[in-house]
């Protein structure tokens, strides 16, 4: 008797079929984009921007010509949700990218690869062609672009810079990418976990998926839980779930802080651990990295300071400069040498790049200083006390 198969999930779709894309294309583009909005479906890159609001604008665009991009960057901090999804179904992604792009008219459509998802190359160009082989790219051209490993290019206006051959920096806005995008034509970005909801949505139906989670933030949302936890990985969660719930299925202990979204994420102290995770709330790109009491806050806003500055594309002064003296600033507390002024000119760089940089990097880069400052001020008022009673000893003893 032959040895019985057990099949992988994205096995398991290819033989079922795809009962979304099937249902979708039994409806008409503007009903599939109401489906959507019924939804309330929203962007799960971070931004939490509701998708068929986007769709529409590109779907009402008078050009003919119309893109598809499917964000596949994820170079965010502590996220890798969208690579565990490339691996275990890329033709879910790969459905919710056909079911989008007739919805909106597009032809063409990107998938962005980040570079150190290289590996995945291969097996994604092989479940394109196996959808091609099955009729269901007769309408749709799916290309895949690898990125060169820049952070800012998770952005969205800066990865179109780079699937067009220019430099990766953000642009100035408006106007939006649904209205001019991709070579400057009407281009919806979402991306892999966004997507991925979309063939579930439209095969279950949008009541179905609405029932779940909270008023303003519907269905579930995948967590990458990392950092001082005893059980690391990806948590599938409803939406307005607690964090704490989160954090207890990961096994985290003795908690000090845990931030949520990312490098430029939000810092959660111990004490509010209660807080939902929901866009109302916090939410972010799904991040969630915990640190536990043995771990510096100083040194922490540190090296992620030090990380965003490199990270960067220094086309707006605020960020490009503004990151740089940050750094400058938290050096000089980690290495000994902070004075009192530190902490004042820290709130005051922070405020000021919250409201003049050019795109979200420069805008939300101040978020851990902030939450820090506000939650953990006397880790650095310690820090600079420490560092001023130092250098008076070491000036009584000569």
């Amino acid at each position: 008797m032959p040895e019985k198969k057990i099949l992988i999930k994205e096995e398991i779709r290819e033989i079922q079929g795809f009962k979304g894309l099937e249902k979708a294309l039994s409806m008409s583009p503007d009903d599939v984009i109401s489906e959507i909005k019924a939804s309330g479906l929203r962007g799960r890159g971070g931004a939490g921007f509701p998708c068929g609001m986007k769709w529409e604008l590109a779907h009402k665009a008078p050009e003919k010509e119309k893109y598809l991009i499917c964000n596949a960057d994820e170079g965010e901090v502590g996220t890798f949700k969208d690579r565990y999804l490339l691996q275990k179904n890329p033709f879910l992604l790969l459905e919710g990218m056909i079911i989008t792009a007739y919805a909106i008219g597009a032809t063409i459509a990107y998938i962005y690869l980040r570079d150190e998802y290289h590996y995945l190359l291969e097996d994604l160009e092989k479940a394109i062609e196996k959808c091609r082989m099955k009729g269901h790219l007769k309408n749709l051209e799916i290309k895949i672009q690898e990125g060169a490993g820049a952070y800012i290019c998770g952005e969205e206006s800066a990865l179109m810079n780079s699937i067009e051959g220019k430099r990766g920096e953000s642009r100035f806005k408006p106007p939006f990418p649904p209205q001019k995008g991709l070579f400057q034509k009407p281009t919806i970005i979402n991306n892999v976990e966004t997507l991925s909801n979309v063939p579930l949505i439209m095969e279950k139906g949008a009541k179905w998926y609405s029932a779940m989670g909270t008023s303003e933030s519907k269905g579930t949302k995948l967590f990458c839980v990392s950092g001082d936890v005893k059980n690391p990985g990806v948590y599938e969660m409803e939406m307005g779930c607690q964090l704490q719930e989160l954090l207890d299925l990961a096994g985290a202990e003795n908690v000090k802080w845990v931030q949520v979204g990312g490098s430029t994420g939000s810092v959660i102290p111990a004490l509010k651990l209660d807080t939902p995770l929901a866009y109302e709330t916090i939410l972010g790109s799904g991040a969630v990295m915990v640190f536990n009491a043995t771990r510096d806050v100083v040194d922490f806003v540190y090296r992620t300071l030090a990380f965003l500055n490199e990270e960067s594309c220094g086309k707006c002064t605020p960020c490009r400069e503004g990151t740089e003296v940050m750094v400058e600033i938290l050096g000089r507390m980690v290495n000994g040498e902070g004075v009192q002024e530190d902490i004042d000119n820290l709130q005051d760089l922070s405020d000021t790049m919250v409201r003049a940089a050019l795109c979200g990097l420069g805008q939300a880069a101040p978020t851990p200083v902030l939450d820090t400052l506000a939650y953990f001020r006397k880790d650095y008022e310690d820090r600079i006390s420490q560092s001023v009673f130092l250098r008076s000893l070491k000036t009584i003893n000569g």
